[in-house]
């Protein structure tokens, strides 16, 4: 039980994700810098994603970033159905830097320190 408990907060995030890729206009009325916010949303949220999934299962890296770039090809299948939204294979790849990005934050991160 208790080691499915750990999965709840990437299942929590993977529900928002769902929810939010449902919705027709995600729009930040900011012109010019609409498109660059999405874009960093997508790296932090699937970025975010892969250090739950991480956290939910610390031995196994590997399986944590093939799922969430697995649920980031799934949210762009998703929005292509989506009124007004699409998927694209770019978005993928912004999710899966994400996943690097988040990758090389948390190995940094954990590496042991040396004294001088």
């Amino acid at each position: 039980m208790a080691h499915a408990v750990r999965f709840a907060p990437a299942l929590a995030l993977m529900g928002l994700i769902y929810y939010l890729s449902a919705q027709p206009d995600l729009s930040s009325g900011i012109e010019g810098w609409d498109f660059l916010l999405r874009k960093l949303g997508h790296m932090t949220v699937f970025g975010t994603l892969f250090a739950l999934l991480w956290w939910a299962m610390p031995r196994h890296p590997l399986a944590a970033a093939v799922i969430t770039v697995l649920y980031a090809v799934s949210d762009e299948w998703h929005q292509s159905f989506t009124e007004g939204r699409h998927g694209t294979p770019v978005d993928v790849l912004i999710d899966a830097t994400g996943v690097l990005v988040a990758y090389l934050l948390i190995s940094v991160r954990q590496r042991p320190r040396t004294q001088p």
